[in-house]
């Protein structure tokens, strides 16, 4: 049996969540992917899909198995490319990405085309998310993360820089007043943006003299999206820490309004994560390029000098 093979239509059938549609895709018959699959179960002792007439699904081994696979067929496409051409290969097969939701709904994805056309033999497999992934597990490529890495298994390489405005609606701060203070913070309703990767609130940190200061925040608004955030400040629902990029418009509009200029909150990095490895791959690293452009053309988001 060739084993690569075998991977490679397994893989695909995953991808195409069909026989069928895996069978013309790799131009094989139908009866030619179900063969490959029984032997290769067979071989490995165990059964890695689900098969029923309305449903194929991947059994806990195989999705185990299907992890281990694109790791290996990504370590066999990179050792194919540097022989092709090493660094001036272009790249090819599937790439898959992981995109918090709001930066990849509104500065990431709105570009895609341009990636696109940039690398017409690369497909994409994007997921828009705002949970804690395992790349591993999940079969992903890379990551795109906001905020100080956690995951020490992972490979980061910093793509951008948010930075952040602490502001409140007019309605809100006639209602309740302006806070003289970052300090009288604590006496007025905040909205409470928490992680959906980690379940836990951001902090509200500010730089105050060059040093760091953290704001107690409280409120009755928590919520775990950033453009959500903004909408509930934007009722005037409470005062909010959001990144700049996403409320440029309504500070300048006049539908929000900035506290503390003088006293900025702490930027926070934007990293593109991978497994220990995965760089080598041409299409992982025209895509770290090119969401490092993404991020440059973005005032509120280019790394700082």
């Amino acid at each position: 049996m060739d084993k690569i093979r075998a991977m490679q239509v397994f893989v695909r059938i995953v991808e195409a969540n069909s026989f069928t549609k895996a069978a013309e895709t790799l131009g094989l018959p139908r009866a030619a992917l179900t063969a490959t699959i029984q032997n290769l179960e067979s071989y490995l002792g165990t059964t890695l899909l689900q098969r029923t007439t309305r449903r194929l699904s991947l059994t806990p081994d195989g999705a185990e198995y299907h992890a281990h696979c694109l790791q290996i067929l990504d370590a066999v496409e990179a050792s194919e490319e540097a022989f092709r051409g090493g660094a001036a290969a272009k790249p090819r097969g599937t790439l898959r990405v992981d995109l918090p939701g709001a930066v990849g709904q509104n500065v990431v994805l709105p570009r895609l085309g341009e990636f696109a056309r940039r690398w017409p033999e690369l497909a994409l497999t994007v997921s828009v998310t705002d949970r804690l992934v395992d790349l591993t597990q999940e079969g992903i490529d890379c990551t795109l993360r906001v905020g100080d890495l956690q995951d020490s298994s992972l490979v980061g390489r910093q793509v951008g820089s948010m930075r952040f405005v602490t502001c409140a609606a007019p309605s809100y701060l006639a209602e309740h007043g302006t806070p003289a203070s970052i300090e009288g913070l604590a006496q007025h309703q905040g909205i409470v943006h928490f992680s959906g990767r980690t379940g836990r609130p951001f902090d509200w940190d500010f730089v105050v003299n060059g040093e760091v200061v953290n704001a107690q925040v409280k409120g009755r608004i928590a919520i775990n999206n950033a453009d959500a955030n903004v909408t509930c400040a934007l009722q005037g629902l409470g005062i909010s820490q959001a990144a700049t990029y996403q409320v440029r418009r309504h500070l300048e509009s006049g539908a929000l309004v900035e506290l503390f200029k003088e006293t900025p909150p702490v930027p926070m990095p934007v990293s593109l994560l991978y497994p220990q490895g995965r760089m080598a791959a041409a299409k992982l690293r025209v895509f770290a390029e090119w969401v490092r452009e993404v991020m440059e053309a973005e005032p509120d988001l280019r790394l700082q000098a």
